[in-house]
């Protein structure tokens, strides 16, 4: 796998770990490296930021010379290249509404940004996202893609675009994976966690605003909140982190409304579990491992 290094100016240093796009080993690699420069705590680097199969320090010249970070990081290259790809990690069971009439609102709003009003378009002008989704993912029904969506987790591969919101990779081997283009012209709107999918990647949206993901459900679960009510917020406003691994779990209107007057009154709680990850495991039989890491959800 090859890294390529790129300076953005005189104090960021840009690293991409895999020039194939997104996989969990170059996932794996980035989150490893990141890892060992949080430990190892060097002068002079001010900020660490992993990305999908990528990551970036920010550095101060004065104290770190550009190349002596150039050596670093080279160096780490060669540790993590080939070494033990397994992390301790949290599993975490999250209730989605799919379907739901919040997000349905806001496709039908913003319809003209959409591939079905493209010119030149067979597509039926006020077909839904997960409809779109499934024709074009070639499943037979709605529910079978819902199945397929919620039946396999998630990895969380990074955080951003706006705080707290995690950019999100289904453990699928690569064929099965769901991939859907985004929006052709962005909304400037979404609702507050909304499970989007754009490309291969899903995520959560953790607060209102613009977006261009196509919109499979809403989440009652909060991934962001600067108050820290809920008691899964104790440690950080941001609930997520890179390597969690969510398993979203289909609910009902009156499930999700439930939910939502839990989350009001600050007693909402997710399920949260320790768990092993193993990239080399999970390679060799992927369903089965899933299955079996989804077992300390029951």
């Amino acid at each position: 796998m090859a890294f390529r290094y790129s300076f953005g100016g005189d104090t960021f240093l840009y690293v991409e770990v895999s020039e194939d796009g997104m996989s969990l080993e170059a996932f794996f690699l980035a989150m490893a490296i990141c890892n060992k420069l949080r430990v190892m705590q060097i002068e002079g680097i001010t900020e660490i930021c992993p990305a999908n199969a990528s990551y970036m320090i920010a550095f101060d010249p004065d104290v770190l010379p550009y190349q002596k970070a150039l050596e670093i990081l080279k160096s780490l290259e060669k540790e993590v290249v080939g070494a033990q790809t397994e992390i301790q990690t949290r599993l975490i069971e999250m209730p989605v509404l799919y379907n739901d009439p919040y997000t349905h609102e806001c496709q039908m709003r913003f319809r003209n940004n959409h591939q079905c009003r493209e010119p030149g378009s067979t597509l039926d002008p006020n077909i839904t996202d997960i409809e779109y989704a499934r024709q074009i993912n070639g499943y037979e029904s709605v529910e079978a893609f819902i199945k397929a969506h919620s039946e396999s987790p998630w990895f969380v591969s990074m955080i951003g675009f706006v705080a707290g919101l995690p950019w999100l990779y289904q453990l699928v081997e690569r064929k099965a994976q769901i991939e859907v283009p985004k929006y052709p012209v962005a909304r400037i709107d979404t609702p507050k966690l909304t499970i989007g999918h754009g490309g291969c990647f899903g995520c959560v949206y953790a607060v209102r605003g613009g977006g261009g993901y196509q919109m499979m459900g809403i989440t009652p679960a909060p991934v962001w909140d600067p108050e820290q009510k809920l008691p899964y917020f104790k440690e950080s406003m941001v609930f997520l982190n890179p390597g969690d691994i969510i398993k979203f779990t289909p609910c009902t209107q009156a499930e999700y409304d439930t939910y939502v007057k839990e989350v009001e009154a600050g007693t909402f709680d997710l399920k949260i579990r320790q768990t092993p990850f193993s990239l080399k495991e999970w390679k060799a039989d992927p369903k089965s491992y899933n299955q079996q890491i989804l077992k300390a959800l029951a």
